[in-house]
């Protein structure tokens, strides 16, 4: 959501701009040589001066997509000839974030609003300790202390830069977690519950990951963890498919390849490009092997302006795990995190395979700052985008043993209309009236990008 412009250019057809030297100002904490690698800037690039603009302004928007400023500023300077340098001003963000953890154990709001009947016992509270950009290689730290429906410490770091070509990185992964109540199994496609006293899950994860970055918009990460997994007697016997064949304990490795492209005007809220998100998983492997599954995944969206202030997206996310025979814990399909048709945030659609395609037209209705007292200037002014929207959605699960709910194996189609309110610090309010297939009419709310 920042906004800063590059310098205009207007000139004959086949003129063209030598990059002389480039110099960055205004980085505190970032290192210049991350600025320049993000930005792809370099001494000896040539632009066409009919391009110039464009380009300018694509370079900015990747400074800004790095999530690192506020504001980004590219201008040209010292023009001599067919040679100038270039200068890029930014303003950095805050990057250490106490932020208090108050979240929703349940899939969102509204089954907390309405079917848990705003049960404080199903909230979350604690605090996370992110800090951003921690050696100014845009390198993450973040510590998590959770107490509340679910009990949980984690840490991670994330090193995206761990050699001088900047195309290499590394990651920490550890969590513990534990419940006393737990989604034992599903009826009616709604989830059931059983509590008790005692902790019902326990879930132990520690692992590394590795990325690849050659190209600016391409990313390949591959991920090793272990995971292990308790959980009470009395789920093993009421449930013994909730694990597999009555088991109270399972241990397995899981390793994931997954390969993340954008070339979008925005990661926060793209209104132009495309994002794509594939993934290869192993679960389960050699000795470690409790549960065991191969699983591909796709997202993709893509997103282009139709006219003045107006917006078109279309977006695909699809699953297929093999084999079809798994236990109850891994047969999460759609309803779960941000696999859902709008609509339908009711039910859950248990499945090993599934595919859900999502289109909506959007219209900025209003684009304003709010001014905040008591805060520095540059963090003063808040932007928000307000968008109105339609919507529909289409999908279908897939389940070999849990097929015999009402949405189960049957294709699922959904639509309305809504509000996005955006602002930076990637915040998304959305507000959606939608309808389903069932004639189920509702008002829901959402904190996340809806593709």
């Amino acid at each position: 959501m920042a906004q800063e412009s590059a310098t205009v250019i207007s000139s004959p057809e086949n003129a063209y701009l030598v990059i002389r030297q480039v110099t960055v100002k205004g980085n505190k904490k970032t290192r210049t040589n991350v600025i320049l690698r993000e930005s792809g800037l370099a001494p000896g690039d040539t632009i066409y001066l009919r391009n110039l603009s464009t380009a300018l302004e694509v370079k900015r928007k990747q400074l800004i997509n790095t999530s690192l400023f506020l504001t980004v500023h590219v201008n040209v300077m010292n023009w001599e000839g067919d040679y100038a340098d270039l200068v890029v001003t930014v303003s950095e963000r805050w990057y250490t974030f106490p932020i208090p953890i108050f979240e929703l154990a349940d899939r969102n709001f509204n089954q907390w609003w309405v079917e848990q009947k705003r049960s404080l016992n199903r909230v979350n509270v604690g605090v996370s300790l992110y800090q951003s950009n921690l050696t100014g290689r845009n390198d993450d730290v973040r510590a998590e202390f959770q107490i509340g429906y679910t009990q949980r410490v984690s840490l991670n770091y994330d090193l995206p830069y761990l050699d001088k070509s900047f195309r290499h990185g590394m990651g920490l992964i550890f969590s513990y977690s534990r419940n006393r109540e737990i989604n034992d199994s599903t009826a009616g496609n709604k989830q059931h519950f059983f509590r008790k006293d005692e902790f019902l899950r326990q879930v132990y994860t520690a692992g590394l990951s590795y990325s690849y970055r050659k190209a600016i918009n391409t990313r390949h990460q591959v991920f090793l963890t272990y995971t292990a997994e308790k959980i009470g007697d009395s789920v093993a016997i009421l449930h013994p498919d909730y694990l597999g064949n009555g088991r109270r304990e399972i241990r397995y490795l899981n390793l994931i390849y997954r390969l993340r492209y954008s070339k979008a005007d925005s990661w926060t809220y793209p209104l132009k490009g495309i994002l794509l998100l594939a993934e290869v998983e192993k679960m389960g492997i050699g000795p470690l092997n409790d549960i065991d599954h191969v699983r591909l995944r796709l997202r993709v969206a893509r997103y282009w302006p139709l006219f003045h202030k107006t917006y078109g997206v279309v977006g695909l996310r699809a699953q297929a795990k093999l084999p079809a025979d798994q236990p109850y814990l891994n047969q999460r399909a759609m309803g779960y995190q941000e696999d859902y048709l709008r609509g339908l945030e009711y039910f859950v659609v248990d499945g090993t395979s599934f595919f859900i395609v999502r289109s909506t037209m959007k219209r900025e209705v209003m684009n304003f700052n709010v001014h905040l007292p008591l805060v520095p200037a540059k963090f003063s002014s808040v932007p928000f985008r307000v968008m109105l929207k339609v919507y529909t959605d289409a999908g279908y699960s897939y389940s070999k043993q849990y097929g015999y709910g009402m949405l189960n194996n049957r294709f699922l189609y959904t639509g309305g209309l809504g509000l996005d309110i955006a602002s930076f610090y990637d915040a998304c309010l959305r507000v959606e009236y939608s309808i389903n297939q069932l004639g189920q009419k509702g008002l829901f709310l959402h904190t996340k990008l809806d593709m």
